[in-house]
């Protein structure tokens, strides 16, 4: 299920003016361009900003999100006319044979790896991805090392901003640490809506996976090697998984 931040419409109408950079899509961006890749599967589309990046460079690209209502924010999108969106999972696009050994490229950018918490649902995604590529397609994740404990951080006092949107006013929001448990990290986001006071509060966990499991998982979805590099924009806080089918 995902969180509110992407299935409520409010929030997800308002969830690119809060994060407007979104320098950290370069990184698919080059890859896709250095690949020379015609198609691209982007799993967990959310808003849509890179299928849109993508489809105005000529790259036929399918966004899938399970969030209805940001996908609706990803069509009105300039360009968004350029690509195929489909409210879905992963697993459920690949019933449709016309899907499989259809791309070239499989993204899954921001926090997208790490919303899978049951082994048995992210092995499943891992697997229906790795059907949908060519052979020798790529699938390009990026995933927080947890030895950063990124989440220390998490805090009202250092992640607070108060913006003022188009349609909306002014909108405050933050990330609070609610709770540790192993791999598994849980937080909420407060939105306020200055305009009319509505508070709407979205809960979240993300799963830390070690390296080692992540290399583990991708081999037993049929992934037949995988490289492991610093993500560019956070190099000692995240890693770049690129795995080859």
């Amino acid at each position: 299920m995902p969180d509110m931040h992407y299935t409520h419409l409010r929030l997800a109408r308002v969830y690119d003016p809060l994060d407007p950079d979104r320098s950290d899509l370069d990184t698919y961006i080059e890859l896709i361009e250095d690949m020379g890749a015609a198609a691209v599967l982007d799993v967990g589309c959310g808003t849509g900003s890179l299928a849109c990046l993508l489809a105005e460079r000529g790259v036929r690209v399918l966004g899938v999100d399970p969030a209805a209502a940001s996908v609706e924010v990803a069509r009105s999108k300039t360009r968004s006319d350029l690509v195929e969106w489909v409210v879905a999972t992963v697993p459920e696009v690949v019933t449709d044979p016309a899907q499989q050994g259809r791309y070239d490229v499989a993204t899954m950018t921001a926090n997208v790896a790490q919303v899978f918490l049951e082994d048995d649902q992210w092995l499943a995604t891992l697997k229906a991805i790795r059907r949908c590529l060519k052979p020798g397609g790529v699938l390009a994740f990026e995933t927080r090392k947890p030895e950063v404990r990124a989440w220390e951080g998490w805090t009202k006092e250092l992640t607070r901003q108060v913006v003022d949107i188009e349609g909306e006013g002014s909108v405050e929001e933050w990330k609070q640490l609610t709770g540790v448990d192993g791999e598994f990290v849980s937080f909420e986001s407060p939105t306020i809506f200055h305009t009319d006071g509505e508070r709407i509060v979205s809960l979240s966990t993300l799963r830390f996976r070690p390296e080692q499991v992540l290399r583990r998982n991708l081999a037993e979805a049929g992934f037949a090697q995988v490289e492991v590099l610093d993500l560019p924009y956070a190099p000692d806080r995240s890693w770049l998984f690129i795995a080859h089918a």
